[in-house]
């Protein structure tokens, strides 16, 4: 298989010298790999800028979905209400969730291209007394769309309502002080900002709001209650954890740091995509929202033309050592480039140099 860089918003490329930590076989029993499990718990509470005292880290094993729907079943309980504020697909599939699950739920919903507005949310706060929980996603990776959390954590301090947050591709590449915000638990995976590999998530919550979640999951496997409880007394996983996946990640960890942490690795992905987006409007490459809502993780493009092949495009670019990622939109043909991972501006300028050749016809050089 020909070698490429990921152009995706996770799973991701990574270093060479996160990859060489799969190498070793760890016992999930031993002391020096029960550290790792503890090292990352401690740095991870140390980048969401929250204490130890009010919160804590639990891993969960599986992707991000996996640490999403451990946190509906364990946080919800039967007589709760979650209003789920929506405006992609990742939005929309918390919604899948609690459909599933039996949660009493409702729903405020939004465009893709807009941000959900806090007069709009606290409308449904004010009409609707029964919500107790309220959960959303920070970076919809549908669009790119960095949506704005500090109003909306705001309102459930304002209203005493749980705050559950999907930063499945924000944390580690954009700055969260969790505890300032209030958030109660906030979601995120190995594979994204942070430059793991695919295998478990990972939930900062706030103890007090755990303390009170013992025997709601109706889950054994995604009890985030138990799981939490057992890495606090054991200083292990539960079950069988996915060791290679846990020490690349600890060195992810230590190279974020390297980095500048998450206000270095901010800027790098911050000055991709605006150089990314800036030459690809030149090759006349538009894309689908506008600057001021536009994360530094992922963008949305629209095809150039109506006789655009993607498919072509994206075998031509493959070819040449790089993968994109298709649309995730309904009413507009679109693909997306992320730009996240061990990915550089040498990198962007050959991508768009491809690119170029591509939109030139240049299709079989």
């Amino acid at each position: 298989m020909k070698n490429y860089k990921l152009l995706t918003p996770g799973p991701l490329t990574t270093t060479k010298t996160v990859k060489e930590q799969m190498l070793f076989d760890r016992c999930t029993w031993d002391d020096e790999y029960n550290e790792i499990t503890q090292k990352i718990r401690r740095e991870i509470l140390n980048l969401a800028e929250a204490s130890p005292e009010v919160y804590t880290t639990v891993l969960m094993q599986g992707s991000g979905s996996f640490g999403v729907e451990a946190v509906l079943h364990t946080a919800i309980g039967k007589e709760d209400k979650c209003l789920i504020i929506t405006n992609g697909a990742y939005g929309e599939r918390i919604v899948d969730m609690a459909k599933f699950m039996g949660i009493n739920y409702a729903i405020y919903k939004v465009e893709y291209n807009t941000f959900p507005k806090a007069e709009g949310i606290e409308e449904i706060l004010n009409s609707d007394s029964a919500i107790t929980h309220v959960a959303m996603v920070h970076l919809e990776t549908t669009t790119g769309i960095l949506n704005p959390i500090e109003e909306i954590a705001k309102l459930c301090r304002q209203y005493d309502k749980t705050f559950i947050l999907d930063a499945m591709s924000s944390f580690g590449g954009i700055q969260i002080n969790v505890q300032k915000l209030g958030i109660d638990y906030l979601i995120s995976s190995a594979n994204k900002c942070i430059q793991g590999v695919p295998g478990f998530s990972f939930i900062i919550a706030k103890i007090q709001k755990l303390l009170n979640c013992k025997g709601n999951s109706s889950s054994l496997s995604l009890d985030l209650y138990d799981q939490w409880k057992n890495m606090d007394k054991h200083g292990k996983w539960r079950f069988t954890s996915p060791t290679h996946v846990v020490a690349a990640f600890s060195k992810a960890l230590d190279e974020l740091l390297e980095e500048g942490g998450v206000v270095g690795r901010n800027k790098r992905y911050t000055d991709n995509n605006n150089h990314l987006r800036k030459k690809l409007k030149e090759i006349g490459i538009s894309s689908y929202i506008n600057e001021e809502l536009q994360s530094p993780i992922i963008t949305t493009f629209l095809f150039p033309s109506e006789d655009f092949n993607f498919r072509s495009f994206y075998n031509y670019v493959k070819e040449r050592g790089f993968v994109l990622y298709p649309g995730k939109l309904t009413e507009v043909d679109s693909f997306r480039i992320g730009n996240i991972g061990e990915i550089y501006e040498e990198d962007i300028e050959k991508l768009c140099y491809i690119i170029e050749a591509y939109m030139r016809g240049e299709k079989h050089e």
